[in-house]
């Protein structure tokens, strides 16, 4: 029985001395992500909501624009630094990073897709305060769309870059994915394992392999800015994660495309996988939605060429 306690007791010690020594290991990690600081929340405007601040920006003049950036790991308004300010020279420009990414506030829940959906309506009501234009990009694509379909009056014209297959959008969390998301919000291990799938080499190959059209050249600005967001907040950062890779965000937006009355422009990356299906699946939904492909770009048209990206905008907007 003694030797069971002592063996019990070296066991207990020498899991504390490990759950230490990885807690330090994860502050060093998200820490030494910021160190360029490419993310600069200096001066600029939070909105808060009530589950948390919302960073925004707010630039130019003229009829609003929302920007919304895409759920990849890292996802923030950075994203649309190629854009923002020729946008800008006609338009009120509002970048925001949602909630649970980027520079915004971090709560530790479960983040569905009706949750930003509130977020982007409060936001143009409150923040706004007008009929608004959307661009979203990727999989912030289906916010906009239940946004719309929500609250009609609040949108104008709406803008989707590369959105998700609505296909995909039907698959509800599982025993598994339910399991993985318990398993990433665990303390100190899930966030080891969060930083793992965060890591640079992780965030770059992300990139090379599936954003870019051009892997050769990446944006190394772009690749710093993902990787810094993705460990702003310290352990928090891992939240959204946890909820859009377990499929919490999911929701089925073929009855509200189908019901949009608004005018809706999708634009594809040449390279983007299976972009003709997609735009299909769409405009099956839905007869009266546009789209075009940008020829050499892949999953970041806005990115990769701004100014074919900004040439289909301006026809839209």
């Amino acid at each position: 029985m003694k030797k069971n306690k002592n063996r019990f007791a070296t066991f207990a010690v020498l899991f504390a001395s490990a759950t230490a020594i990885i807690h330090i290991g994860n502050k060093i990690i998200a820490a030494s992500a910021s160190l360029k600081e490419m993310l600069d929340s200096n001066r600029r405007n939070y909105y808060k909501w009530r589950f948390g601040e919302i960073f925004y920006t707010k630039k130019g003049n003229g009829s609003p624009v929302l920007l919304i950036h895409d759920m990849l790991p890292g996802g923030s308004g950075y994203e649309w630094t190629n854009i923002e300010e020729e946008l800008a020279m006609e338009h009120t420009v509002y970048t925001i990073d949602l909630l649970g990414c980027g520079r915004s506030e971090k709560p530790g829940m479960t983040y569905t897709n009706f949750v930003y959906v509130q977020v982007i309506c409060d936001f143009i009501k409150n923040v706004i305060g007008e009929k608004t234009d959307v661009i979203a990009s990727g999989f912030s694509g289906s916010f906009a769309v239940m946004a719309c379909r929500n609250e009609g009056s609040l949108f104008n014209r709406i803008m989707l870059i590369n959105p998700p297959a609505p296909g995909n959008l039907t698959q509800m969390p599982g025993k598994k994915d339910k399991l993985l998301k318990y398993f990433l919000e665990v303390p100190v291990f899930g966030t080891l394992v969060y930083h793992m799938i965060v890591s640079r080499e992780n965030i770059n190959n992300l990139f090379i392999e599936n954003m870019f059209f051009d892997p050769f050249h990446p944006d190394q600005n772009i690749l710093d800015a993902y990787y810094e967001a993705a460990h702003k907040g310290g352990a928090q950062a891992k939240a959204a994660y946890a909820s859009k890779a377990s499929r919490f965000m999911n929701i089925n937006i073929l009855p509200a495309l189908k019901n949009i009355d608004n005018s809706i422009f999708i634009i594809e990356g040449e390279a983007e996988n299976n972009g003709d299906e997609v735009i299909a699946a769409y405009q099956e939904a839905n007869p009266s939605i546009e789209a075009v492909m940008i020829p050499h770009t892949k999953h970041l048209p806005h990115v990769e060429n701004p100014e074919k990206f900004l040439e289909q905008a301006g026809i839209f907007l």
